[in-house]
């Protein structure tokens, strides 16, 4: 086959390249439902919204949720600190990157032995779902009581201490409104009923699901990618180059819900020892996601250490770190650690002795966990990289189709 539109007349040519074009944009469209807008929130969520806001839920006085989750920055962290400051007296420090609170409503229960569903194949993924990074939460309630109550962070000595700073704070008679008029009556039902109020904030509100991105728009046949995000495109999906839609699935759900950029799996990256996260200065800890130490049940499932939840991608060129650890700090640092990570691991990793100490933040036990198999993690030193500069540049032109903001609705036209 030649070339589409050699030796034609210019108005030929124009109308063939017109053709394929509208051909290739058919081919991309894609048929999806996106959530409704509600007319108003509920008056659950409408509390939840006032509580995620009210630095009075913290210790300190001084850290509300929104302090780590900042609606400015998609719900993630407002900085590119690896960790955020926290505590009684704001001097400590977490030991995780913030995760967006953006995109979390289809997220199963948590599975070790998980199928996708809807196939007479079911495909096994192992470890899937839950919410946080190691998906000790059930609910997106229990996440919220985490950072309530962990020292690091919020730092309230007991659920019970939360529910006495709603109580006496400026939301009280909108909490009673919303849960009962003896809701403070019923301390422990009290606290789970601020993290509902939380919780249905996060599903209602569309903020955290807008699907306003030029990726959306171009699925509902209101815009066009550029030459450049196409070839991204192409290379996020080639199983042999960024392979990245392995793990960030970019096709519509069951039901034409939006894609959401990620599978909701568990994988052990290998990625390198953050020195800037306090905890690490310890050479003893180490955060073995899926095994601990912030999650407990798991801890003698040693095939699991340092397992991860794949994060969605929406919205992933507004973050200023990355991984679990915030270790890297732009999106080219991270994918030329992708494809770089076996290829020249001394770029990566220190050197002691003339060896390269290669996965330095796991334990040499569980180093076996890290994923080699899949490309671009399946080369060896010396080889090609699985993309060069060029390619990993139009890869994240590509990730920037994917942030909010774009559209002015789901889905919608700019």
């Amino acid at each position: 086959m030649g070339i589409a539109g050699v030796g034609l007349p210019a108005s030929a040519r124009e109308h063939a390249t017109a053709s394929t074009d509208a051909a290739r944009d058919a081919a991309i469209r894609q048929w999806v439902r996106y959530p409704p807008v509600p007319s108003q929130l509920s008056p659950q969520a409408e509390v939840g919204r006032r509580l995620f806001f009210d630095t009075a839920l913290s210790a300190s006085g001084r850290t509300s949720c929104a302090s780590c989750h900042d609606p400015a920055h998609a719900y993630g962290p407002p900085d590119g600190r690896a960790v955020q400051p926290g505590g009684r007296d704001q001097h400590h420090a977490g030991t995780r990157a913030v995760p967006s609170l953006r995109y979390l409503d289809n997220t199963p229960l948590f599975s070790l032995n998980y199928f996708t569903p809807g196939s007479e194949d079911a495909e096994y993924e192992g470890p899937t779902g839950g919410f946080g990074r190691d998906g000790a939460a059930a609910s997106r309630r229990q996440q919220a009581a985490n950072p309530l109550l962990d020292p690091d962070e919020m730092a309230n000595a007991t659920p019970a201490a939360v529910v006495v700073a709603v109580r006496d704070g400026v939301f009280a008679h909108q909490f009673e409104q919303a849960f009962g008029a003896d809701v403070f009556e019923h301390p422990r039902q009290a606290f789970d009923d601020i993290g509902a109020a939380l919780e249905a904030f996060q599903i209602e509100d569309p903020s955290f699901h807008p699907y306003t991105s030029k990726f959306d728009a171009v699925m509902s046949g209101h815009a066009h990618f550029t030459a450049q995000e196409l070839h991204g495109y192409a290379l996020f999906n080639d199983p042999k180059k960024g392979n990245c839609a392995s793990c960030h699935i970019d096709v519509p759900g069951p039901g034409g819900r939006p894609a959401a950029f990620t599978d909701y799996s568990y994988e052990a990256l290998g990625v390198p020892r953050n020195r800037a996260i306090p905890s690490n200065r310890d050479p003893r800890y180490y955060d073995l996601g899926l095994c601990g130490p912030k999650r407990k049940d798991l801890a003698t499932q040693t095939q699991y250490c340092g397992m991860f939840k794949t994060p969605t991608l929406r919205n992933v060129a507004t973050r200023q770190v990355f991984f679990h650890n915030g270790y890297f700090h732009t999106l080219d640092a991270m994918m030329h650690f992708y494809v770089e990570r076996d290829t020249d691991p001394r770029k990566w990793y220190p050197v002691v002795g003339g060896k390269v100490r290669k996965f330095d933040d796991l334990p040499l036990r569980y180093r076996g966990n890290v994923d080699h198999s899949d490309a671009p993690m399946d080369r060896e030193p010396g080889d090609k990289p699985a993309l060069d500069a060029r390619e990993i540049a139009d890869v994240i032109t590509f990730l920037g189709a994917l942030d909010d903001g774009y559209t002015a609705k789901a889905g919608g036209a700019p």
